[in-house]
């Protein structure tokens, strides 16, 4: 498996001097993903927990449903020029009932940046969540102010770098229960999903999704497709995430910062309000 991290030197220059140092980069490389053999995307990764990325990818493209959906998961010699495994290739075999129409190949590369280039149109990404979230669920404020920063516990990577974004799973018991880095947001979510997927815990009903960045709209749609009923990121949403998470019933929460945070959407899930006063579900 490649690294995660890569030394390269550097020329640091500061008021008054200039100094050759040795500094620590986020890794990115490709990932060619097959589907019984056949290529279906390239998409730009850190190295690590590729398999939980193909899983939480081909569950968000409503290839698959469920681990079981997958039988196999390789990976495959890749282009190295002397014949070393690159572990950049991975090959996933699909169980006998996918159909063959719904592993077509996407014929594009994607990017760290974005994970539904070569979608013609947003009607193609809009699909129905199989696991709408429980508008009778009550999350507390305090725990969702709290999400970045647990978060920010567990990013090893980012310490060494300052280059990764993560995403995490963070228990209404307030136990983050899984944390993936990678240069691409879309990539750290589909990681976390991945994994859940392996772990047979959907609906993620009683989970929120924590990431480091913005939420897009594609992040936004990626947490509702996995039944998760907050979407804690630490900067803004877009608009179009705003306008999915309200339709879908997803509470989406964006400036997640110390103790204050803008609730876009379905604040009723962490807010009440008692004759004019707006109290915070504790």
């Amino acid at each position: 498996m490649g690294r995660i991290t890569r030394r390269h030197g550097v020329l640091r220059v500061a008021p008054g001097e200039a100094i050759r140092r040795s500094d620590t980069l986020a890794v990115e490389e490709p990932l060619e993903i097959r589907l019984n053999g056949e290529s279906f995307l390239v998409t730009m990764r850190t190295p690590g927990s590729d398999v939980d990325l193909a899983r939480g990818l081909l569950y968000s493209e409503r290839i698959i449903n469920d681990r079981s959906d997958i039988v196999l998961a390789r990976y495959c010699a890749g282009a190295s020029p002397d014949g070393v495994n690159s572990y950049n290739v991975l090959d996933v075999t699909l169980a006998p009932q996918i159909p063959a129409s719904a592993a077509a190949r996407r014929n594009v590369m994607t990017t760290s940046a974005c994970g539904i280039c070569g979608t013609t149109s947003i009607d193609q990404v809009l699909r129905g969540s199989p696991y709408p979230p429980d508008p009778e669920l009550q999350v507390a404020a305090e725990l969702v102010l709290s999400a970045p920063i647990r978060l920010r516990q567990h990013q090893r990577a980012f310490d060494q770098t300052g280059g990764l974004h993560a995403a995490g799973l963070l228990g209404l018991n307030s136990e983050m229960v899984c944390v993936r880095e990678d240069v691409g947001r879309h990539n750290a979510v589909d990681k976390v999903i991945g994994w859940a997927i392996e772990q047979q815990l959907l609906p993620l009903r009683k989970m929120i999704l924590a990431v480091s960045g913005r939420s897009s709209f594609e992040l936004t749609q990626k947490a509702v497709l996995a039944g998760i009923p907050v979407l804690a990121a630490v900067s803004a949403p877009s608009s179009l995430a705003v306008e999915l998470a309200e339709e879908a019933g997803l509470t989406l929460v964006g400036f997640v910062r110390g103790k204050t945070m803008n609730i876009y959407t379905h604040p009723d899930r962490m807010i009440r309000s008692t004759n004019g006063q707006i109290r915070l579900q504790t």
